[in-house]
């Protein structure tokens, strides 16, 4: 690398981590003439800076090329796999199993920009025209599934569709904490028969603010996302997009979370 360092750039020892989660280059058309390691400065300047694809430096490769990458990984599921296995390393690292037994469930309603193409909506609890993101994460903040749909989408469903992918991904979440927005015999019922899973709503009991037992994990999940700007807003066109860019934001705190003894956002 000859150019400048920017804040949001790999070391030496997360690349170590990362580079064998990467794709090998195929054997088949042009080699590869760019240096991966910049594709995924340039993929992190993005999350952190909150700029637009064509708005990146020109230190970095073309962004046509950046882009190209980051979305031919997205068809490919290749940023969720790094995800689930940064994830299990991030577990063992602190005496954890590799799958989570426990959960916490809760939602996040954003603005998307002008072009953020049909799947949007408008959450009159928050009163924001937009889209939601519901996240399951485990009991050390770190994302199981995440499901990004239109504002107006109904919190029980929005739950039941992050256990359907927990099940898919061969999760074994044995107890969900959710908040109120949750609460009814039916939704528990579903995800009761869906996954065995038992769901214990956390209410709240007095007025003011106070932290809940078990739900302030998730909340702090979201604190995290405030140092990258690409997640102040919903900025993609397609929902599939927006979830890939989440799991993208979580590797870059889990590599920081693997190298350093705790997260650089908390």
């Amino acid at each position: 690398m000859k150019r400048k360092t920017y804040p949001s750039d790999i070391s030496d020892a997360e690349w170590e981590i990362i580079k064998p989660l990467l794709p090998e280059p195929e054997h088949i058309g042009r080699p590869r003439k760019v240096e991966i390691r910049e594709i995924i400065n340039a993929i992190f300047y993005i999350l952190h800076e909150g700029c637009t694809w064509r708005g990146l430096p020109h230190d970095f490769p073309p962004w046509q090329t950046v882009y190209t990458y980051f979305r031919h990984w997205q068809r490919l599921g290749i940023w969720k796999e790094i995800h689930h296995q940064l994830r299990t390393q991030v577990r063992k690292s602190v005496n954890k199993n590799e799958k989570a037994a426990a959960g916490i469930i809760d939602s996040q309603t954003v603005k998307t920009a002008e072009q953020s193409g049909e799947v949007n909506g408008y959450d009159g609890g928050k009163q924001i025209k937009g889209r939601k993101r519901f996240i399951l994460v485990d009991t050390l903040g770190l994302l199981v599934s995440v499901i990004v749909t239109e504002a107006n989408f109904a919190e029980r469903l929005g739950g039941v569709a992050l256990m359907m992918e927990a099940v898919e991904n061969n999760e074994n979440i044995v107890i969900v904490w959710v908040d109120q927005g949750y609460s009814g015999a039916n939704f528990q019922r579903v995800i009761e028969q869906l996954s065995k899973t038992e769901v214990d709503v956390v209410r709240r009991t007095e007025k003011g603010f106070k932290v809940l037992p078990k739900r302030w994990i998730v909340e702090r999940t979201f604190a995290w996302w405030n140092k990258y700007r690409r997640l102040s807003k919903d900025y993609e066109l397609l929902p599939e997009i927006s979830e890939s860019i989440i799991y993208t934001v979580m590797i870059r705190l889990m590599l920081r979370r693997l190298t350093k003894s705790q997260f650089i956002a908390s």
